[in-house]
């Protein structure tokens, strides 16, 4: 039988689900069709409402089941995975089984970590947690209550997907009982592999239409030789707006004294004793250089720097090789898997010290493809010196492994930046698009709009009488208008900080000055406070970084978005900092290319928290004057949807005291 076309479908899915016909996501589904027909990428910015899960989930079924092809469908964050495999999947599935001539399947697919190890579990393997001495005794009761019902739970679960177990348990916990792909024994290998659940996860997905997947896993089968992913020509990924940040945390490694010592532990008594003490040692040079070198980027080696880690290259090496060969088959399952995973944790941090080692053989800093950077991390009190190492860009990882091998579809309600999608195409290693053709470019970009009147339903204020921001924390004026704003909206503020400091010191001394209540990040669980946040409409949220982008609340529990500050980048982030010294040095403007666009794409999610519903009313206030005065605040604006704005802070207090006096007499 022939396959109804795109528009067809979506017709016939909408109304089985009780919705109403979007122009937008006609529109971008149609888009999606043709660039998966014609073997062309495209980017579509969908705004908040226009339905733009179905917008792809129809196209992409209407494929895999006209090809018999597997889609791959890609998302940022846990809550979008189980939007698709809980509610839109099931129920697109039941819509369109008639029209496509039969029920189109799915799975979800995570990175082999994610499940229970039963070889594990069964073989009572202890991963050893590196900073597992600065935990107290409470911690570790508490970890054996949790192992203790993870493994109650394996005779229960059917996935053995952690995001499956509720209520959870620590990292630390799920550390004992799940294994990374480097350290599993292999299907030929484990005595469990007929009942494993990353197997049976993977196998699932192989016969099924669509996969649900993360961005991480984009990234490790992109790196891969093996293939972990079902042979696919099509992907989707949404929330494309955080791939590069994802695949950057994906090939991000570190080294610390900890990780040296967890080395040693893990390989015990599969070395001899010189070798052990040996490797021993080379922690002990590594902890008391990283303790004595600066932090921040490292540009070059610090003295002492290349001799030490040389010594833990080579000590590894000979650690690994000291190593006897494997055990034949049908060994005690306790010491392979004992004997795997120590091999895998001396590949990876000797991988690992090569790579640092590599950087720095390059005497040419402009050629350099990775950066460098001593962070000291807080753990419970302790400062341990941390060593890391990440690529300047993913670009020519992208494109030689994702945009030469699929069709790709990338989207999210926030895409462009300064007024087009060049900026995020190539950081995704995708040619600007200039106005040249599809053909010419070999993608697309369009913007499928959004159901909200945007001109009627929202106000955008910038406070550009106020003090630019300093560093010396929140003016005294700026927390005067804080207080007007947040009187005249009745509460219902959700506040978006550049930084915790900076939430937690306008939470406190905002307390005192406002009669609603405060919640601030970090007072309990972030998704308990959302939901306190959400139902009761005087009570205000404040945080940072994870609420610019993951809060959902319509309706009249929001009224007011209060940014404090323009969201460049730290100046000391290392990263952020080596990537635009980069563009300067090869005649670009990096501040732009790398601090404005990352302003940009944060300033453009934060705003887009307010208007969640088609019937929200409400305002986004900036305060921080340079939005209106400085240079490149055209370009910031241009990403922002276009709300009626102003400067008038009497016009924008009579805004928000209308829309409160109207909630309360309703």
């Amino acid at each position: 039988m022939s396959v109804p076309d795109v528009a067809d479908l979506l017709a016939t899915a909408v109304e089985s689900l009780g919705g109403a016909r979007r122009d937008g996501q006609l529109a971008m589904a149609e888009a999606v069709g043709e660039a998966i027909e014609n073997d062309h990428h495209l980017a579509v910015q969908a705004g908040t409402g226009t339905g733009k899960s179905l917008a792809y989930l129809v196209p992409a079924l209407r494929h895999a089941v006209d090809t018999d092809e597997t889609v791959v469908v890609s998302t940022a964050t846990i809550a979008l995975q189980r939007q698709l495999t809980e509610r839109d999947l099931p129920r697109l599935a039941g819509a369109l089984t008639k029209p496509l001539g039969r029920e189109p399947s799915f799975a979800i697919l995570k990175g082999r970590a994610n499940y229970l190890c039963l070889n594990k579990i069964h073989s009572g393997v202890a991963d050893e947690d590196p900073n597992a001495e600065l935990f107290d005794a409470f911690d570790l009761s508490r970890m054996g209550r949790e192992v203790t019902r993870l493994r109650e739970w394996t005779s229960d679960t059917e996935t053995g997907d952690r995001d499956d177990l509720s209520p959870g348990v620590s990292d630390q916990s799920w550390r004992q009982v799940s294994v990374s792909s480097r350290e599993c024994l292999g299907a030929s290998n484990c005595p469990y592999s007929d009942d494993c659940f990353a197997e049976l996860a993977r196998k699932k997905a192989g016969a099924s239409d669509v996969v649900v997947t993360n961005h991480a896993m984009l990234a490790i089968d992109a790196m891969s030789p093996a293939t972990i992913l079902p042979e696919h020509r099509v992907v989707v990924i949404d929330e494309a707006h955080e791939l590069v940040d994802r695949i950057t945390s994906v090939t991000t490694e570190e080294i610390s004294a900890a990780s040296v010592s967890q080395v040693a532990r893990r390989l015990g008594k599969l070395i001899d004793d010189e070798s052990a003490d040996a490797l021993v040692g080379a922690g002990e040079q590594l902890e008391l250089l990283l303790e004595d070198s600066p932090q921040g980027e490292w540009t070059r080696l610090p003295s002492g720097a290349p001799e030490v880690l040389a010594s833990l290259r080579d000590r590894l090496w000979n650690a690994r090789n000291a190593v006897g060969p494997a055990p034949s088959a049908g060994t005690d399952p306790e010491a392979a898997a004992a004997r795997q995973m120590a091999l895998s944790a001396t590949d990876s941090l000797h991988d690992s010290v090569v790579r640092v080692l590599t950087v720095f053989a390059e005497t040419d800093i402009t050629k350099r493809h990775d950066v460098v950077w001593l962070s000291a991390d807080r753990i419970r009190g302790t400062v341990r010196p941390t060593l890391r190492i990440a690529p300047l860009s993913v670009a020519g990882l992208l494109r030689t492994s994702l945009f030469t091998d699929s069709t790709v579809i990338l989207t999210s309600a926030t895409l462009t930046i300064g007024g087009n999608f060049d900026a995020l195409a190539r950081t995704w290693g995708l040619p600007a698009h200039g106005g040249k053709d599809v053909e010419a470019a070999g993608w697309r970009g369009m913007d499928a709009g959004s159901p909200f009147d945007y001109q009627r339903a929202a106000i955008l204020y910038v406070g550009k009488h106020l003090r630019a921001p300093g560093r010396d924390g929140i003016a005294e004026s700026t927390l005067d208008e804080m207080v007007d704003l947040m009187n005249a909206a009745g509460g219902r503020t959700l506040g978006l900080f550049s930084s915790m400091r900076a939430a937690k010191e306008a939470a406190e001394k905002l307390r005192d000055r406002v009669g609603f209540p405060i919640l601030c990040q970090g007072d309990d669980a972030t998704s308990a406070l959302i939901e306190r946040f959400a139902a009761d409409e005087a009570t205000c949220m404040f945080g940072t970084l994870s609420l610019w982008q993951g809060v959902d609340v319509p309706g009249p529990s929001l009224r007011l978005v209060m940014i404090d500050r323009i969201p460049f980048p730290r100046p000391d982030d290392p990263l952020l900092s080596a990537r635009q010294r980069d563009v300067d040095a090869r005649g670009g403007n990096g501040f732009l290319t790398v601090s404005a666009n990352h302003a940009a794409l944060l300033l453009a999610q934060g705003a887009g928290r307010l208007l969640r519903a088609t019937d929200d009313r409400g305002v986004v206030a900036v305060l921080d004057s340079r939005l209106a005065t400085a240079r490149y605040a055209g370009y910031l604006l241009a990403g922002l949807p276009p709300f009626w704005r102003t400067t008038d802070r009497d016009a924008v207090r009579a805004a928000l005291t209308r829309l409160t006096t109207g909630a309360a007499k309703k």
